[in-house]
């Protein structure tokens, strides 16, 4: 995982998400589409620096936020706004839809 993805918790998640544009992925280990995220993400975190932060939940780990965010699929991707949640999307993407899900909410 490159340093510019973040690793949130049932913890940390309300600071994570506080201020500017943050784009949280709520994954499990076993989930083969969000292994396969994993590098496309990776991507992204690198064309948006400085204007999007990337979050990662693990919903095993972070049962109370999974919940809290209703991530019943995953990988979910969960767009917010200084702390106000404003598009989701399910499934895993290339970096163009990606790219696209992010442009057309912020």
């Amino acid at each position: 995982m490159t340093k510019l993805i973040k690793d949130a918790t049932d913890a940390t998640i309300d600071s994570a998400i506080a201020s500017g544009i943050t784009l949280v992925d709520f994954w499990a280990d076993w989930c083969g589409p969000c292994k396969s995220l994993a590098p496309v993400l990776a991507e992204i975190a690198e064309h948006y620096v400085g204007e999007v932060d990337i979050v990662k939940v693990d919903v095993v780990a972070n049962e109370a936020t999974a919940l809290r965010y209703g991530a019943r699929s995953i990988p979910l991707l969960v767009l917010f706004k200084d702390g106000q949640e404003c598009a989701r999307m399910t499934g895993a993407a290339t970096k163009t839809r990606l790219a696209a899900f992010i442009d057309a909410n912020v």
